[in-house]
């Protein structure tokens, strides 16, 4: 079971990485994507922020590739490949997804979201750095844009809320889960990614929203904080 789901890993972490290929680019919502057009939403990092997928496609290759070979049969490794698989399966189309339907890009993305964080809380002690980080990376951006996509989707739709309300509720929404996941995981890849999501929100926003922009510093010194009491030597200790 574990060699079939090394392979499996390998398959859908390759499926996932080349579909940007081939797909549409998605850069956010279109406006005729939602009825209350999005423009730039406050919620959305800046474009900059994005570039990390550039470092998790790779890292997410070589864990695939290292698992194969020399961890295909670890049941440390199995136990958290399953949620793995399901979130990089489900990433797969997310970009096609995303440039058809809003509403099923966001409920899409919190299945991504939630998995990777699974999988993370069940990441092998042992090489860390070939699963426990790269996986860490992926679960921390999906836990903030899984909320971005939440924020621009109800906002579009006129739920209870505009875009800047929409702004403050996902990132609380996104500081919440963090809180959760670091407490519980003690990742500090996945904390200082977090903070790299809300700088690129810091930055898009700046003085145009500034109580955006302030929630989104105060969640950046939260989750600093955190990072460094969770870690081993701090004063937290993961469950």
């Amino acid at each position: 079971m574990t060699r079939f789901l090394s392979i499996a890993s390998l398959i859908v972490t390759a499926t996932f990485v080349m579909s940007p290929l081939l797909t549409d680019p998605f850069s956010g919502f279109r406006p005729d994507q939602l009825p209350i057009p999005q423009i730039q939403p406050p919620v959305q990092p800046a474009g900059y922020a994005f570039a990390i997928w550039g470092l998790i496609y790779g890292w997410l290759v070589v864990s695939a590739v290292f698992g194969i070979w020399r961890r295909a049969d670890d049941a440390g490794w199995d136990n958290a490949r399953l949620p793995l698989i399901i979130s990089l399966g489900v990433g797969t189309p997310w970009l096609a997804i995303a440039n058809d339907s809003a509403i099923w890009a966001t409920v899409t993305i919190f299945i991504m979201a939630l998995t990777a964080v699974i999988a993370l809380t069940r990441a092998p002690k042992s090489d860390k750095w070939l699963f426990a980080v790269p996986v860490a990376i992926y679960a921390g951006w999906l836990s903030v844009a899984a909320f971005v996509s939440l924020g621009t989707t109800a906002a579009g739709y006129g739920v209870l809320t505009d875009q800047v309300g929409w702004a403050y509720l996902g990132i609380l929404g996104a500081l919440g889960l963090a809180t959760v996941v670091l407490l519980r995981t003690g990742a500090p890849a996945y904390g200082l990614t977090v903070v790299w999501a809300l700088i690129g929100i810091v930055l898009a926003n700046q003085t145009a929203f500034i109580g955006v922009t302030l929630l989104a510093t105060a969640g950046i010194v939260i989750v600093l904080t955190l990072v460094v009491l969770t870690r081993p030597s701090g004063r937290l200790t993961p469950s």
